[in-house]
């Protein structure tokens, strides 16, 4: 349990500083360029979770063969694994670059964009899928650090990363008046440079395995092997991104106060919940290593000890929202409407009670791409998907505000038994387990 821990808090720290970003570009675009450019950095936001949480989840994949060749103490394999991922995400980012480039006018037109920020629009969604590359630098070598054990590094670049972004964004805006594209540009550049700042140490440090100049080029076993693991978790990321933009439709047929109530209970929520993806993260990591040690007792141990976590913390959650929703939602809201006050009240109190869900699914499905069977955990994406356009349907059919209150729960619940049955299927199949405790 201590392990697993202090491998997630860099993890934990990683994902507040990550939302940290989306917060402070938003704070800073609407204090130096105006609503329409708020709105139009907003329109993106669902293009973004869709594509670059493909790109998050596939490098998290990549690293899984990986990791269970650092278990295994094979690094001739090793060698192989980091060149095949590095070949891998070279040509992602040229193909899905070049696509989403070529697609950008077609994808805001689809989205509706109103047409007063569609040139604002255009423009930030342009830059930001240049940028992709840079966010597969960033991903890929943060998850090959993580595969060795090294939490930390990674956590460190990308605090000095927001530093550097917060820096450009003023000085795009406030010296080069380059507008909207500052805050595209800013992300972009802060993001290559926390890659670099990883890949440089890989390099310098003496205890990583290196890729030489011997090491096989091309070795298709290898490729097929990343990609069959890798992208899998990539398209369960984009299967609940595409979940997520049903239930934004069905939420902006309930009218502004619906919208704003969402909004707001979503952004407490993810305090609460990011810890525990972040536990979620480093158990695919924990049980990787040691399925390529042949550690399966320690495996077993770690989705026990790892439950216990999730479930001391929905606890604790569950008492800080009750203590301190009021304040948490005066502070996110301001001076609101009781209407927005009562909506936003009603989904973060009813979520809350269902934490403990979505943390064991976190175990659960992560447990699972570690050990290796990631095509399988794409089903838990398909059951996020299923569980919010059931409760999207419904709130447009009758139950209004209150399905939208339940979509997540639903969908997290859905998933949780899925991977359940998978996890014990892949347990009773693989020689490797003993008969199930």
């Amino acid at each position: 349990m201590k392990r697993i821990l202090l491998f997630s808090f860099p993890l934990i720290g990683s994902s507040i500083f990550q939302q940290l970003y989306n917060f402070i570009d938003t704070l800073i675009v609407s204090h130096f360029l105006g609503i329409e450019a708020v709105a139009a950095v907003g329109t993106y936001y669902p293009l973004n979770f869709l594509i670059l949480g493909f790109v998050q989840g596939s490098c998290i994949g990549f690293s899984i063969p990986l990791s269970q060749d650092i278990g295994r103490k094979e690094y001739k394999e090793v060698k192989c694994d980091l060149l095949a991922g590095i070949v891998v995400c070279f040509l992602l980012s040229i193909i899905l670059t070049v696509v989403m480039i070529i697609n950008t006018n077609s994808l805001l037109i689809m989205l509706h964009t109103p047409p007063k920020i569609f040139n604002l629009t255009i423009i930030f969604t342009l830059i930001s899928f240049a940028g992709i590359p840079a966010n597969i630098l960033y991903n890929y070598s943060a998850s090959v650090l993580r595969a060795f054990g090294n939490s930390k590094q990674p956590f460190y670049f990308l605090v000095i990363s927001l530093i550097i972004n917060i820096f450009l964004d003023l000085l795009f805006i406030l010296v080069f008046n380059l507008g909207i594209k500052s805050i595209a540009l800013a992300t972009v550049i802060s993001e290559f440079i926390a890659g670099m700042m990883n890949a440089i140490y890989y390099v310098k440090q003496k205890q990583f395995v290196k890729v030489t100049l011997s090491t096989k080029f091309f070795n298709k076993k290898k490729i097929l092997k990343i990609c069959f693991i890798g992208f899998p978790m990539g398209f369960e990321y984009s299967i609940s991104a595409i979940g997520a933009i049903i239930m934004q439709y069905a939420i902006n047929l309930l009218g502004t106060s619906a919208i704003a109530a969402q909004a707001a209970a979503e952004k407490i929520r993810q305090l609460f919940t990011l810890p525990m993806e972040s536990v979620g993260t480093s158990m695919a990591t924990y049980t990787a290593q040691n399925y390529g040690a042949s550690q399966i007792d320690r495996i077993k141990q770690g989705v026990r000890n790892g439950t216990i976590i999730q479930f001391i913390w929905s606890l604790f959650s569950l008492l800080l929202v009750c203590l301190f929703k009021n304040s948490l939602i005066t502070l996110m809201l301001g001076v609101t409407s009781k209407q927005v006050f009562s909506l936003t009240d009603l989904y973060l109190t009813t979520i809350s009670y269902f934490f403990i869900i979505h943390g064991m699914l976190m175990i659960f499905r992560n447990t699972i791409q570690g050990l290796g069977h990631s095509i399988y955990a794409m089903a838990s994406g398909v059951g996020e998907l299923i569980g919010r356009a059931s409760a999207s349907y419904l709130s447009i059919l009758s139950w209004g505000y209150t399905a939208i209150c339940y979509a997540n729960q639903i969908a997290w619940g859905i998933s949780l038994i899925i991977c359940s049955f998978i996890l014990v299927i892949i347990i009773r199949k693989d020689p490797a387990f003993s008969p199930i405790d």
